[in-house]
């Protein structure tokens, strides 16, 4: 029986599990445990819904030989000493802390230390937070972490991270490759950030720990199996799909992102492209939206249509549905960073008011919001000839010419599944094997399954110009209150 190693997705909406062959790179079985989808979750559930993700896979007896967990990136883990969660964890989707990180902002220039200037997403912002709104919880606090950084720490009992991970705490920079805690001083306090425990940052082919005896027990597996460090979902996922230098990467997911690997580091003063690290040493420049393929599931329940029906129906329009304009910022926005900001339809008359073509609307504003992004990586010199497209929207042909015809470059779509997992399993693989991520991220990148060609004709009617005249406005309206 050849081994395996498991990889672990631990997303916004569910755990995900696969279990990788270490002679073919092949995924061999797999499990799957929702979450609440809530923007703030109790840590404790992860952990039971990683159990359950993975007894399918230990029931098959299959040998595994290695673990790594690949978390969403900027949630607030607070634990005490000895890994207990405190409180219920906010994520990267809850925007609370946007006034916070706006004061953050006017203190310092967190673009230049650490890549990424601040807003409500990253984790830095979320503590200052809750040592503003709730300051009596930072004495029973311990350790604070990332997701994926708690669930090693249950495996393995140490509290570790990657640097691709800690890229987005807002407290760890890549510039520097260092620890800056007089960040946190600014987030909490001279005491707390003196004291508090931070996780150790690891290598890209590091283990982790040993899979302990209670943490095997409650998985069903056999203690002493190599933990790898893990990392953040998009470099995750970035690893999964053997990203190199030379494409730009969009995934289509609850939220969408647009990213590139770079071999330098880079720090976008406007806060719209994340300055991130990525999980084989190099780097991650990173714009995400809060609202992607969520907002066509949501234009598809309140209009009586399946999600397959809408995107259907969508895919036999053209773009611009016939003057409908969606501005799709239903649960306020990090690119461009609107947390307050709501949806909105334009251009609405009697003749183009139905589902098809609000489908068509919303997958129209989601791929000019994705355009929005790849502008940004361009303002950082970052050119590539063409995107690569994953995530569950990448599937559907609608969205793969969405994507094309709103930026203007040939799209590709890679097979596989789970990618994010995928990634992960090849962090586990490589601490198994003795071998390099990236090595195995290349010899296991998956097949292109399908193209899609711009049309130039259809540029324009994705109206990026009066879009961006639209988030002006709204900038405008819905200003961040400090008192907030």
């Amino acid at each position: 029986m050849n081994e395996v190693v498991l990889g672990i997705d631990s997303s916004t909406q569910s755990t995900k599990a696969v279990a990788l062959d270490l002679a073919t790179g092949a995924i061999v079985a797999e499990g799957r445990a929702p979450h609440s989808g809530a923007d703030t979750q109790w840590p404790g559930d992860w952990w039971e819904a990683l159990r359950l993700a993975v007894e399918p896979i230990v029931q098959t007896g299959l040998k595994v030989a290695g673990i790594s967990v690949a978390g969403q990136q900027h949630g607030l883990v607070t634990a005490d000493i000895n890994g207990n969660p405190t409180r219920p964890a906010p994520l990267w989707n809850n925007t609370d802390a946007a006034p916070d990180a706006e004061r953050l902002n006017q203190l310092a220039d967190f673009a230049a230390e650490t890549g990424t200037r601040l807003v409500a997403s990253i984790t830095i912002a979320k503590v200052a937070h809750l040592a503003r709104t709730a300051p009596d919880a930072l004495e029973s606090i311990g350790a604070i972490c990332l997701p994926h950084d708690w669930l090693t720490w249950k495996l393995t009992g140490v509290l570790t991270t990657d640097r691709g991970d800690a890229s987005g705490s807002g407290w760890w920079s890549p510039i520097t490759e260092s620890t800056r805690r007089h960040l946190l001083e600014l987030a909490t306090g001279v005491g707390f950030a003196a004291r508090i425990q931070l996780p150790e940052v690891l290598g890209p082919n590091d283990c982790a720990g040993m899979l302990t005896r209670v943490a095997a027990s409650f998985l069903g597996l056999t203690p002493g199996i190599p933990v790898a460090v893990g990392t953040g979902d998009n470099m995750g996922a970035a690893l999964g799909i053997g990203a190199a230098p030379g494409h730009y990467v969009v995934s289509l997911g609850t939220s969408g992102t647009a990213y590139a690997v770079s071999d330098e580091p880079t720090a976008d003063p406007t806060g719209e492209v994340c300055g991130f690290a990525d999980a084989t040493g190099r780097y991650l420049p990173l714009a995400c939206m809060l609202n992607c393929t969520r907002v066509v599931d949501s234009v598809a329940a309140a209009t009586g249509q399946t999600l397959v029906q809408a995107l259907d129906r969508a895919g036999t329009l053209e773009p611009g549905a016939d003057g409908l304009l969606l501005m799709p910022y239903l649960a306020g926005e990090r690119t461009p960073n609107l947390p307050h900001a709501t949806g909105s339809f334009h251009g609405v008359t009697t003749s183009n008011l139905d589902p098809g073509r609000m489908a068509r609307a919303a997958v129209d504003g989601v791929a000019a919001g994705l355009a929005y992004c790849i502008d940004a990586l361009r303002r950082l010199t970052i050119e590539a000839p063409g995107i690569v497209l994953v995530g569950g929207g990448s599937a559907h042909a609608t969205w793969q010419q969405a994507i094309a015809d709103a930026v203007q470059l040939p799209v590709t779509v890679l097979g596989g599944k789970e990618h994010v997992a995928f990634g992960a399993a090849i962090q586990a693989a490589a601490v198994a094997m003795g071998a390099s991520v990236v090595e195995l991220s290349g010899r296991w990148r998956p097949p292109v399954v399908t193209t899609a060609q711009p049309r130039p004709e259809f540029a324009q009617r994705f109206r990026l110009d009066e879009r961006q005249a639209l988030i002006d406005a709204e900038r405008a309206r819905v200003a961040i209150s400090p008192s907030a």
